[in-house]
């Protein structure tokens, strides 16, 4: 198992896991559009990916989109994107996944905002500050 920071360099591997991610949630597929913009969006630092490798593929991924955070005021990082390929579940590689990223990300804090049924893998993780809800605004 590799963690990396998710560059252009594998993009075509994080086009496959956003898609998995999108269906397992229940939201539309991005497009090409969307994925242009994500790549730009990645090369101006607004968000990073970080990723396992494994038998030379991209098999999970996660995101933190830097921000300023009056939680404890000092950078912190929203945590989106969090995705293991099924057949690569249940060996560990999340938890190690979202310490990597965390030190990687150079943060004080990691936020998620999660439906209720993802809650408790959320706290597994370390995620067991709750901070009330979050929800989204999206005229």
């Amino acid at each position: 198992m590799e963690l990396i920071r998710i560059t252009q360099e594998h993009m075509n591997g994080l086009i496959v896991l956003q898609r998995g991610y999108k269906q397992e949630i229940g939201e539309s597929a991005p497009g090409e559009e969307d994925f242009e913009r994500l790549l730009r969006a990645m090369e101006n630092g607004q968000i990073v990916f970080f990723g396992c490798i494994e038998n030379d593929r991209l098999v999970g991924c996660c995101s933190i989109s830097p921000t300023f955070s009056t939680f404890d005021y000092q950078r912190g990082g929203v945590f989106e994107d969090f995705y293991i390929l099924p057949e690569y579940r249940h060996r560990g590689i999340a938890r190690k996944l979202v310490e990597f990223a965390y030190q990687e990300s150079g943060v004080s804090s990691l936020t998620v905002g999660c439906a209720d049924c993802d809650a408790e893998i959320y706290k597994a993780l370390g995620f067991d500050i709750r901070l009330g809800n979050m929800y989204a605004y999206y005229p």
